[in-house]
């Protein structure tokens, strides 16, 4: 029953010093630096392959993990047939338990609610840039 830990960042001039900090209890750690929105992140891919029954995959935040509810969904359902619990150090899930399963459902849409506003307010803004650059 090993503790894995996933970090990632999105750019490469991002850190991942305080993600692996905060992973540092776990047996193993894999780490990449790609945005969230991309379907290819080659090393969550090979966290998510050598997980086993009874491990732990431990992350600092959900939207390290999941580009998406969707995709949250997707690892759920692979950690939930692998036998393997999740816990989020910073939102202090863990579903090893009910609650805790509950919880990172309700995080998990909130946190695909955030991400969309985030995506509009971006949107809106270029919008706004580009009508002033035509005036």
């Amino acid at each position: 029953m090993a503790r894995i830990g996933y970090a990632r960042v999105s750019s490469v001039g991002q850190s991942l010093g305080t993600q692996i900090a905060k992973l540092a209890a776990c047996d193993k750690i894999y780490q990449e630096t790609q945005s969230g929105t991309t379907a290819k992140r080659p090393q969550l891919a090979a966290c998510l392959e050598y997980l086993r029954e009874g491990d732990t995959l431990v992350v600092t935040r959900l939207d390290r993990l999941a580009r998406s509810t969707y995709h949250l969904c997707q690892i759920a359902a692979e950690l939930t047939r692998k036998q393997v619990d999740l816990h989020v150090l910073d939102q202090q899930i863990n579903t090893h338990d009910a609650t805790g399963r509950l919880v990172f459902h309700m995080l998990g849409a909130i946190a695909q609610f955030e991400t969309e506003l985030r995506a509009e307010r971006q949107m809106d803004g270029i919008r706004l840039g580009s009508r002033l650059w035509e005036t």
